[in-house]
């Protein structure tokens, strides 16, 4: 791929246009995007304007939010390029698009739009943020339950140019509710006088396009399909969801909770394109909030102080105990995460998990406590019980930290994600030292 940026990139330097044009052509539209995403901008603005109108419309959709604002304000001198594209994105791909940028500058770029066109846009944007009603697309085939399957073929033909996928067609009554779905071999292989309606049963998956996406990256993943239908409340058929497009919302999600969990405000979509002063913000809030939750650390510390003077063998040990009761919470969390997030596990279960959590916790513990052991036994065998104990006790606690805070933020009605790494750590922290130095005070006396 570096060679081709570098022949493109000559080709620029030369203005040698048509042979650029040629050059173009012979790429894939996943290559072409690729080369943008490296060139400079007024370079990447300027092998866009020569795309084909068919290779503008796949590369654009390939390209990144950024990139995409980019080209945009690049051919906003060039009114009949930037019509043709915001005409010829998918509906789906247009409303991402779309509901990314300012109020004014979506609404101008909306004029632009035909008049069918524009009242697909108004429809899809209409729907809730983050519902599967902005994910769908209208573009489809749906045939009447009495059609034969020779007119539902015929209407396939004349119907189907434009659709999303031609693998499933959905079978609706005359008010267009959904009765069935069929793959496209079901009705290649079925009698051309049949009637649809001898070939249904009547059982089916559809989406409600007021479900959160999340809802639509389950069902993909449970009905392995190519493609759901969406209907509303009342059942009628208004879109249908690609496994391309929930694809690219399960990738969002998990990205969103890597960085949530990482304890960033919202995610970071390229850290190398992000300015410094955007991930300074995304990162400080937390960051400081945990600064002064880490003040109780210090605070018990110094409250246990004549501890600590009678036996300064106590200090070897407190990093690696309270270290180990936080990595165990976030394991613990990162599991549970992932479970609520997939539909794995259901609030109801928290109970049932709290044991079973508890038993697992006290064998890790016990285990890692015959490790600390062997070591205090070399360095400072005095506190062997000691730091055996709090190693126990802590890994227990963090890991029920890390279990039970996911729940706590699900009942909240807040992401779950939000219980981050470094919150569930600090807490964890906090009890460690608390727990150590409470085991330590009781042994020795104090």
């Amino acid at each position: 791929m570096n060679e081709i940026r570098l022949h493109i990139q000559e080709l620029i330097e030369e203005k040698n246009w048509k042979n650029l044009k040629e050059e173009l052509n012979r790429l894939e539209p996943l290559q072409i995007a690729e080369l943008i995403e490296e060139l400079p901008k007024d370079d990447e603005i300027l092998v866009f304007r020569l795309l084909s109108r068919e290779y503008a419309k796949e590369t654009f959709q390939l390209l990144s939010h950024d990139i995409q604002i980019e080209i945009v304000k690049g051919l906003a001198t060039s009114g009949n390029k930037i019509t043709a594209l915001m005409n010829d994105l998918d509906p789906d791909d247009r409303t991402a698009f779309l509901e990314e940028l300012p109020g004014q500058v979506s609404q101008r770029l909306m004029q632009l739009l035909s008049v069918e066109e524009r009242q697909i846009a108004t429809t899809l944007l209409g729907y809730p943020e983050d519902s599967i009603g902005r994910l769908m697309t209208p573009e489809y085939v749906a045939v009447k339950s009495w059609f034969t399957v020779a007119e539902a073929l015929e209407h396939i033909r004349k119907f189907g140019r434009d659709s999303e996928t031609l693998n499933i067609i959905y079978v609706v009554d005359e008010n267009w509710k959904l009765l069935d779905d069929l793959r496209i071999k079901e009705i290649l292989l079925a009698s051309p006088e049949q009637l649809i309606s001898e070939l249904t049963d009547n059982r089916f998956v559809a989406l409600n396009a007021f479900d959160d996406q999340e809802v639509a990256v389950r069902l993909f993943k449970d009905h392995d399909r190519v493609a759901l239908p969406v209907t509303d409340t009342g059942g009628i058929l208004v879109g249908i969801v690609t496994v391309d497009d929930v694809m690219d919302v399960a990738e969002e999600e998990s990205t969103e909770d890597f960085h949530k969990f990482g304890s960033f405000q919202e995610a970071i979509v390229n850290p190398l394109k992000a300015r410094i002063g955007y991930l300074y913000k995304q990162r400080i809030m937390w960051l400081s909030a945990l600064v002064f939750m880490n003040v109780f650390s210090g605070a018990a510390i110094a409250s246990f102080e004549g501890v600590i003077q009678s036996v300064v063998s106590l200090v070897f040990f407190l990093p690696l105990l309270i270290d180990s009761g936080g990595n165990a919470g976030s394991q613990s969390a990162t599991l549970m995460i992932r479970s609520l997030a997939v539909g794995d596990v259901e609030m109801k279960n928290w109970v049932r998990l709290l044991g079973k959590e508890l038993i697992v916790s006290l064998l890790l513990g016990l285990t890692m406590a015959v490790g600390v052991s062997l070591i205090a036994a070399v360095r400072a065998p005095e506190v062997i019980f000691v730091v055996a104990a709090t190693m126990v006790l802590t890994v227990m606690a963090g890991s029920m930290i890390g279990l039970v805070l996911p729940f706590i933020f699900t009942r909240l009605k807040l992401d779950p994600a939000t219980a981050s790494a470094p919150l569930i750590t600090s807490l964890s922290d906090i009890l460690g030292v608390l727990i150590y130095f409470s085991v330590a005070s009781w042994y020795f006396g104090f």
